[in-house]
């Protein structure tokens, strides 16, 4: 272990047992483990997590599992069988945090609400994640991530401008977004016990967390006012900004932002400097009415040029812009690999490449352990909590375990 490795992190002694599935809790919990934090995974016998089964992508690994739960211990528990609650009591009088994201209701009727916690362990912090909160019409819907980008409105600004052209995020977008809140939230809720002395209930819902993203559109669409239209992967209101083809067949995203930068567009990169003074496009807002007549001076330009040309010429103007990377081009970003961003995690596949987190801090390296196989630590960790290997025994063949 080197020195960097030996140095302390912000979480370390911090224990979060987690029963959680698919994508929020795990993204969470995830993050606090990179921190430091010893993340305990409360998975059910035999199938475990069922984001293990959605794909086998990543040497017989399922992609999401391979992404959101590096750096746990997975413990298989039958919470219905008897002598399974003894357990889940014992791991929680050891623990800082527990997060769940289990069915609405569910954690309730097994007795972990805050309240019921409380009283019991009043250091305990409680992470409730759902899809749209207790309390209101919608507390018993199912939420899953592409609903919820419906319902919060992202599928109406995302996408062609065609009726039928709307389109999902290509990531969990939904699930991302309230497993950060519920992270931030943990968080903050550790530094307040730090001054209370109590553990608190952090409430996070997939409906809220993706709503407040949608802040600039909703402003946009203030009282009334038409919404932001579906530009595809054009920018809604500002133009030129977007992907543009290019001659060899290549695609070139760019981004004005300001008149100044429009000048130096037309100057330098079309090489049309009285474009600049057309009274079609003198501000972004005309710019954007009149974007068909003005993407094709565009695309008429760059045709004569290759990617690699009209990028040299827009960082000379200069002009923000992006390469239309593909995921092999992600995998090979020359960015990542200069500021080595990549290292390896074990797994039951063997080592596999995983990214380190962002927001690196000089003073800590960030956990990078093995992703679990389901219930790998699970006679290990009912050693820890005081179970003779006769009662382990006994709870395997009860099913409880």
């Amino acid at each position: 272990m080197n020195k960097s490795q030996a140095k302390p992190r912000p979480l370390d002694g911090i224990t979060v047992i987690s029963l959680e599935h698919a994508i929020a809790a795990p993204f969470c919990t995830r993050q606090l483990a990179d921190l430091g934090a010893r993340v305990i995974k409360v998975e059910r016998p035999g199938t475990g997590d069922f984001a293990r089964g959605y794909d086998e992508r990543v040497d017989g690994l399922a992609s999401h599992f391979v992404w959101t739960n590096r750096s746990k211990e997975s413990l298989t528990l039958n919470v219905k069988q008897e002598g399974a609650s003894q357990v889940l009591e014992r791991l929680l009088a050891g623990a800082d945090v527990l997060v769940q994201n289990l069915a609405p209701g569910a954690a309730a009727r097994m007795g972990l609400s805050f309240e019921a916690l409380h009283e019991r362990f009043p250091r305990l912090i409680v992470c409730d994640i759902s899809g749209y909160g207790e309390g209101g019409p919608y507390e018993q819907k199912k939420a899953y991530d592409l609903l919820i980008q419906s319902e919060g409105g992202f599928l109406s600004v995302t996408g062609g401008p065609g009726e039928d052209e709307m389109a999902k995020a290509g990531c969990s977008i939904a699930d991302i977004a309230a497993g950060m809140y519920a992270y931030t939230g943990v968080l903050s809720a550790l530094m307040l016990r730090h001054k209370t002395g109590e553990g608190s209930r952090v409430d996070v819902t997939m409906l809220e967390s993706l709503v407040e993203w949608m802040g600039y559109p909703l402003y946009y669409a203030y009282e009334g006012a038409p919404p932001p239209p579906r530009a595809g992967a054009a920018h809604a209101t500002i133009y030129p900004y977007g992907p543009f083809p290019t001659g060899d067949g290549g695609t070139v995203m760019l981004g004005l932002q300001n008149e100044r930068e429009w000048l130096l567009f037309c100057e330098k990169v079309l090489l049309q400097p009285k474009l600049a003074s057309d009274e079609r496009f003198s501000s972004n807002s005309l710019r954007s009415d009149n974007r068909q007549a003005l993407r094709a001076i565009i695309v008429e330009a760059f045709g004569k040029l290759t990617a690699d040309e009209v990028i040299t010429r827009l960082d000379a103007a200069p002009i923000a812009n992006a390469h239309v990377n593909d995921m092999a081009g992600v995998w090979a970003h020359p960015q990542l690999k200069a500021r080595q961003r990549w290292s390896e995690v074990g797994s039951p596949a063997g080592e596999l490449p995983a990214l380190l987190p962002p927001g690196r801090n000089s003073a800590f390296s960030p956990r990078m352990d093995p992703i679990p196989a389901l219930g790998q630590h699970t006679d290990a960790l009912l050693g820890e909590l005081g179970y003779a290997q006769g009662d382990i025994r006994r709870l395997h063949e009860q099913g409880a375990v």
